[in-house]
């Protein structure tokens, strides 16, 4: 007789061995005469009925069940599962199917034995027996069955392994978790994370926005202190949170089948609306005055007498919106005031040409084409916290080369003179970093000081603040409101679609406006243009000088105009 050899796939698609398992009634009654437990053998357990059998009893004693448990690591025998106190013996055996599954879901010793570990101190805890469907899970995915992972050991494996990403993105998503995702959800068992903790989260966000409102209206200094440096988080910030949540689980579900279900991506929030750029008509600028009078009193009354910051006053004046766009007057008003600064050049160009702050602070030199009247936008200098961070424009759309107009190349053309004769003022201590706009010893500036120069130049001028960003904004209306296409105006700010340059970066100046409005007016109110009377074809038409004066011959009928 022939040995077959066991097939390796048979082998390992064998069934996991049932757990042997046995249900038992007992009770505590103790024997009058001998004062020992009689709880497997007392008679009350059982009832004698009419046809002279017995029964079990059902209202005296309990059930229960014992499982053979695998044996120990080293091979000693452990004790088996024994429960008890089972009002009914289908409560017993249903515990004993559920301990039984549990045992059964791998047939290897490692895993089994993991698993009896569970179980024993999950029943030690809870009284109860671990979920069926999440031990089948983690056996299925080769976890630890006895290590729960929380939700912020988990964002912090997320950020380790967020290796290939920008900088300001990775800062972005250690500054969610800092500050939202561990202090609301750190402490959740990862697994057990659910949409409420969620939405309680944001929640409770929402909460602490009215009190940072409340505070900084109180008027109380030491109330205002207490939130100087809290931002209220607004919608876009919080649908970003929940984005960096949402990855953070995916990444949970793919990469370590941690999660079967990821709980951020039905969470509802507001919707996120893009705020409306506001032109600074005449109305507005003069009820700002106003505001910016009240905002003033009051923080004067706040400081108790101190002096009080004018430029930081002007800035934190409420405005329409976020968002606000000078008008030509206006921003020719900043141009002229700006015009002795040393930064002049690339206001200027951020103001015509829509440059970005970190693409303007980041021109090179090697970038601008005196010949062609053209600078290239092939690199920048943005912001990551404090510190400056030098690199690539972020996307293939924001590297691009911009036209730029004559006299603006002919102040850059003086701009490098000026570079010149500081860098022999500075001597050897002068930094030859090629870029355009530097400070005096030619180094690299810092973003924010740009954006410090470009409030304190506005407050000087007494224009109604705007933000340094909003100049791009400005250069795209002012675009639109000269007559160039959209399709140009999307290539020179650098955007992936013109759709987004429409929706996002434009405007409508008033006088554009109203202009649009006479004109619609003209076209609907004008005199009317008589239609052209039709004659029948044996009716000779009268001859004129032009064709189109005297009419056209269509088919068979000469359409002759009206007389």
């Amino acid at each position: 007789m022939t040995t077959m050899a066991k097939d390796p796939q048979r082998t390992a698609a064998k069934a996991p061995r049932v757990a042997k398992g046995t249900t038992f009634k007992i009770c505590s009654c103790i024997d009058p005469v001998t004062g020992k437990n009689i709880s497997k053998t007392c008679p009350k357990l059982r009832r004698t009925h009419g046809d002279g059998g017995t029964r079990w009893s059902t209202t005296h004693g309990t059930w229960g069940y014992q499982l053979e448990l695998p044996a120990q690591a080293d091979g000693r025998r452990r004790n088996p599962l024994r429960r008890s106190g089972f009002t009914t013996l289908e409560d017993a055996e249903a515990e004993l199917d559920h301990a039984r599954g549990l045992l059964a879901l791998d047939n290897e010793p490692a895993v089994r034995r993991q698993i009896t570990k569970l179980m024993l101190s999950v029943l030690k805890d809870t009284k109860r027996l671990p979920d069926l469907e999440e031990v089948r899970r983690k056996v299925r995915t080769r976890q630890d069955l006895n290590r729960h992972i929380t939700v912020a050991e988990w964002l912090e494996e997320f950020l380790k392994r967020k290796r290939a990403i920008e900088a300001t993105t990775k800062r972005s998503y250690e500054s969610h978790v800092r500050l939202y995702l561990k202090p609301y959800l750190g402490d959740i068992r990862l697994d057990r994370l659910r949409v409420s903790d969620i939405a309680g989260m944001f929640d409770a966000i929402e909460e602490f926005n009215d009190i940072i409102a409340t505070e900084r209206a109180s008027g109380d200094p030491a109330r205002v202190a207490a939130v100087r440096y809290r931002r209220p988080v607004g919608p876009t910030t919080m649908h970003r949170i929940r984005a960096t949540l949402r990855h953070a689980l995916n990444i949970a579900i793919c990469q370590d089948r941690l999660l079967d279900f990821n709980p951020a991506a039905v969470v509802e929030l507001a919707p996120a609306v893009r705020p409306k750029p506001v032109i600074w008509t005449q109305e507005k600028v003069t009820q700002w005055h106003k505001d910016h009078t009240t905002h003033l009193d009051r923080l004067k009354r706040a400081r108790e007498g101190k002096r009080v910051d004018p430029l930081a006053a002007y800035i934190g004046t409420p405005r329409p919106s976020p968002v606000m766009v000078w008008t030509p007057e206006q921003t020719n008003a900043f141009l002229t005031h700006a015009r002795k600064d040393r930064l002049f050049v690339l206001y200027r160009l951020i103001a015509m040409r829509g440059l970005r702050r970190g693409e303007g602070v980041g021109l090179r030199w090697t970038d601008v084409i005196f010949e062609q009247s053209r600078i290239g936008i092939h690199w920048q200098i943005t912001q990551l916290g404090w510190d400056p961070i030098q690199g690539t424009p972020k996307t293939d759309a924001s590297d691009r080369e911009v036209a730029v107009d004559a006299e603006t190349m002919a102040l850059l053309r003086e701009h490098k003179k000026r570079q010149a004769r500081e860098r022999l003022a500075a001597g050897e201590d002068w930094v030859d970093s090629g870029f355009v706009f530097t400070d005096e010893l030619g180094r690299p500036l810092h973003p924010q000081h740009v954006t410090d120069r470009f409030y304190a130049i506005c407050c000087q001028a007494g224009l109604p603040p705007i933000r340094l960003h909003d100049l791009r904004h400005g250069a795209a209306t002012a675009m639109l409101a000269a007559g160039v296409d959209i399709k140009i105006v999307q290539e020179t700010l650098g955007h992936k679609t013109s759709a987004f340059t429409r929706d996002t970066y434009t405007s409508v100046y008033p006088e554009a406006a109203a202009a649009a409005a006479e004109a619609t007016a003209a076209f609907l109110t004008g005199p009317t243009v008589p239609a052209p009377r039709p004659v029948p074809s044996g009716r000779p038409a009268t001859e004129s000088p032009t064709t189109e004066a005297a009419g056209e011959t269509k088919g068979s009928v000469i359409y002759l105009p009206n007389r």
